[in-house]
């Protein structure tokens, strides 16, 4: 009798559990972070951004359990990985729905959804167009241009921050690098959790608080699909979110590569494909279920290769855990009711933390080569443009406000079409 791989192990139920759980712990803050950041920069109230703190788990825990399990020989990694909402796409939902309204950043999402699915085997095949010089370059730029979220957030609209709301966000970044200089295992990758706990309760005697709302919302429940009313697909806004799944693709891409390496199971470009197929599924859930959308998550590849545990199994149980979660509006709604300035440092944190990924990305690339040195060059100034100078493209038509305003599609559009020219069409010299 042929024996599994550890990959297909199914551990004892116990165990099972547990290490679902771990996971759960390690990316839950990352997950919940973003529904809070674009429900506060869209001006929603506490009540619909903890509906979208349980469409987000929903939508998380379900793509986790296709990517772990799969299905047939069309979605799913089959590897131990967990799916969560992507950073990636905040700025450019905060920009959609400022210019066009929410059902617009369902809308271009659901499109987008549908674009992944689309793209993902030709994405497989063609990942060499998306070297190191790309993807670093483009996520460097996602955590520098989100860093102003994250303050805004810490000191609300007017820009001006309290000495109380300082104070409060310094404290949780302090409490988070207290964490991760002396605590050790899965207790120091919960800094950011412990900070957001630890400030909730500083902002209570504070007096920042307002739980009101928790008490009414239910125990159970699901959000009607399609919440904010009918989808609506501007253009601008389904070539926007399109490019961020490429971007997510990218991302997401190294992370399946490495689960790959860890477990001793090789991903192979139609493995590769179905991942990416399961993330476009995301999309589409995502748009039609209020949720986001969804990559893999780095802080799980890293526990994979902490705890040694190869059993995709164990993704299985943490995606269960999450739709069970999703399930739980009371507890969408306390997760809601956090203070800007609790989640504007989190976020402020994690944000930079994007960035430094990202920056070791770039550390693979040969900076011999002057060609890249210049693509990633241009391709910051470029991406950091819309977030220096807000107003820069304002006179232009609002489908270009919507793309060249976002830092995170005119990076990816700049990276891609400058490694096209520098490195895939030299001229030969004779």
């Amino acid at each position: 009798m042929a024996l599994k791989h550890p990959v297909d192990e199914v551990l004892p139920p116990a165990r099972l559990g547990l290490l679902g759980l771990q996971h759960v712990l390690a990316m839950y803050t990352g997950c919940v972070t973003v529904p809070l950041v674009f429900g506060a920069a869209a001006g929603l109230d506490t009540h619909t951004i903890g509906l979208l703190v349980n469409a987000d788990l929903l939508v998380a825990g379900l793509i986790t359990l296709l990517q772990s399990l799969g299905i047939g020989n069309v979605l799913g990694i089959r590897l131990p990985v967990v799916a969560g909402a992507t950073f990636t796409a905040v700025a450019p939902m905060i920009l959609i729905a400022g210019q066009y309204g929410v059902q617009a950043v369902y809308g271009s999402m659901l499109a987008a959804g549908v674009f992944g699915i689309l793209v993902a085997v030709p994405f497989a095949r063609a990942v060499r167009f998306f070297p190191p010089v790309v993807t670093g370059s483009v996520i460097t730029v996602i955590g520098l241009s989100l860093i102003g979220v994250g303050a805004g957030l810490i000191t609300g609209q007017d820009g001006v921050g309290s000495g109380k709301e300082l104070a409060l966000a310094f404290g949780i970044v302090l409490v988070i690098v207290l964490v991760g200089r002396f605590a050790r295992g899965l207790l120091g990758q919960l800094g950011v959790l412990i900070g957001l706990v630890g400030g909730t309760i500083a902002a209570i005697f504070l007096g920042l608080t307002d739980f009101r709302g928790v008490g009414d919302a239910a125990w159970l429940g699901i959000a009607q699909p399609f919440h904010f009313g009918a989808p609506q697909f501007p253009l601008a806004a389904v070539i926007s979110m399109c490019v961020v799944m490429l971007v997510t693709f990218t991302e997401s891409t190294a992370d399946m590569l490495a689960v790959g390496e860890m477990t001793g199971r090789p991903v192979t470009s139609r493995d590769l494909a179905r991942g990416l197929a399961a993330e476009g599924v995301s999309g589409v859930l995502g748009g039609i279920m209020n949720g986001f959308l969804d990559t893999v998550f780095g802080q799980n590849v890293g526990l994979v290769g902490i705890t040694k545990v190869r059993s995709r199994y164990v993704a299985a149980v943490a995606g269960a855990i999450l739709v069970l979660l999703g399930l739980i509006p009371k507890l969408g709604e306390i997760v809601a009711a956090l203070p800007g300035p609790v989640v504007g440092a989190a976020g402020l944190v994690m944000f930079a933390t994007v960035a430094a990924v990202g920056m070791g990305i770039l550390r693979r690339v040969d900076f011999e080569d002057t060609g890249n040195l210049l693509i990633i060059a241009v391709t910051i100034g470029v991406g950091l443009l819309p977030v220096v100078a807000p107003k820069i493209y304002q006179a232009f038509p609002a489908w270009a406000q919507v793309i060249g305003g976002s830092a995170i599609t005119s990076a990816a559009l700049t990276a891609f079409v400058l490694n096209l020219l520098f490195n895939h069409t030299r001229r030969r010299t004779s």
